[in-house]
């Protein structure tokens, strides 16, 4: 299978847009790929790492606060769609997929236009701005909460789940020692990802003191970027702080309850593993999507929802000590994680782009 493949901006479009290219090499090892980026995100950097041919285009968001600098978007998105119908022409290739960020939109428009199959996936419950305007570009959709299947249309719409999913379950689980944690105690996850990092950070300082003497360990990961201004602080010894840890589900199948924000691919490995959480959504996102996706699980009784405006002192340890010491709420969230499950993510998307070569889609 020869595939073009775009995503951009963010981790939350880019990991998915790996899983899928993983997929369609297990299954199709002699497959070809070419992956379209901006030119200064963080996918630059990554896909040629991996080893995956990259191309970039010069491309920007449009601007709501500063309306000068959409005449230079609007000039460099011109531009973007000469660029990208060279390149697939070029390449030629079976299908043209997207996977979020907008990046994607120069090359799907133009895959669609010159005739090529297109697939496109969505993370989020709620689509987003781009998604929602290469919705009629695109032969076929996958949907990764089972709300967004409302919102999109049902002829040409399947639920695939995020094929990051597939990649959490894959992973082999710490050995909790090997992190200077205990083997018996009960571990709670802290992970509050770059976006909104400084706030979360102050509040972060003063919470966790609370944690002194609980029957409980806290492994709380800052991101890089704030790792120096907490680590200014003293903590229990109950509570351990790193900057980062790669390969986060191998921490999650030994974790008892996470606290995390609502990213899409973070919530797709915690419904994946099936891990209890508190969610903190963060508000600096485009359409409130992270609390939108938070809703899809506090509505099913999956997790329990902590708005940022909320975070009172003493409110995250309360709130932790509520679940963590009532064994059957554990359990319920764990079941209800369960019947939101999509299994074989990866094997679905990649069933449907086969189908779309073969001329056999939904």
């Amino acid at each position: 299978m020869r595939v073009v493949i775009s995503a951009g901006g963010t981790g939350g479009h880019i990991y998915p847009a790996l899983a899928i290219i993983n997929k369609i090499k297990e299954m199709e090892p002699d497959s070809e790929f070419l992956y379209i980026g901006t030119h200064n995100r963080m996918e630059k950097d990554i896909i040629p790492e991996k080893g995956i041919p990259f191309k970039s285009i010069e491309i920007y968001g449009f601007n709501k606060k500063n309306l000068l600098k959409n005449f230079k978007t609007i000039k460099c998105l011109f531009k973007a769609f000469s660029d990208t119908k060279k390149m697939i022409k070029e390449f030629n290739p079976d299908v043209v997929i997207g996977v979020g960020g907008y990046v994607t939109v120069p090359v799907i428009v133009s895959a669609k236009k010159l005739g090529y199959k297109t697939f496109l996936h969505e993370q989020n419950s709620l689509p987003g701005k781009s998604n929602k305007f290469l919705i009629k570009y695109c032969d076929l959709i996958g949907a990764s909460f089972p709300s967004s299947l409302k919102l999109l249309p049902k002829e040409k719409t399947i639920l695939t789940g995020n094929p990051c999913s597939e990649d959490a379950l894959k992973k082999e689980p710490i050995n909790k020692s090997d992190l200077g944690l205990s083997i018996t105690k009960k571990l709670v996850l802290i992970v509050m990802g770059s976006l909104g990092a400084g706030r979360v950070s102050e509040y972060m300082k003063k919470e966790l003191n609370g944690f002194e003497s609980k029957d409980y360990e806290v492994l709380f990961i800052t991101g890089k970027g704030s790792y120096n201004k907490v680590m200014e602080g003293k903590y229990p010894s109950n509570v351990k702080i790193l900057p980062f840890y790669e390969g986060l589900p191998s921490i999650m199948k030994k974790t008892d309850l996470m606290v995390t924000r609502a990213g899409a691919s973070t919530l797709s490995e915690v419904i994946a593993l099936g891990v209890p959480s508190i969610i903190i959504p963060s508000p600096f996102v485009a359409n409130n999507h992270q609390y939108i996706n938070a809703l899809d699980l506090v509505s099913k009784d999956a997790a329990l929802m902590i708005e940022e405006k909320n975070l009172k002192e003493g409110a995250l340890v309360e709130a932790i000590d509520n679940v963590i010491f009532d064994d059957k709420k554990l359990n319920k969230m764990k079941n209800n994680l369960a019947s939101l499950k999509v299994d074989g993510s990866a094997d679905i998307i990649y069933k449907g782009l086969k189908g779309l070569v073969d001329g056999k889609s939904k």
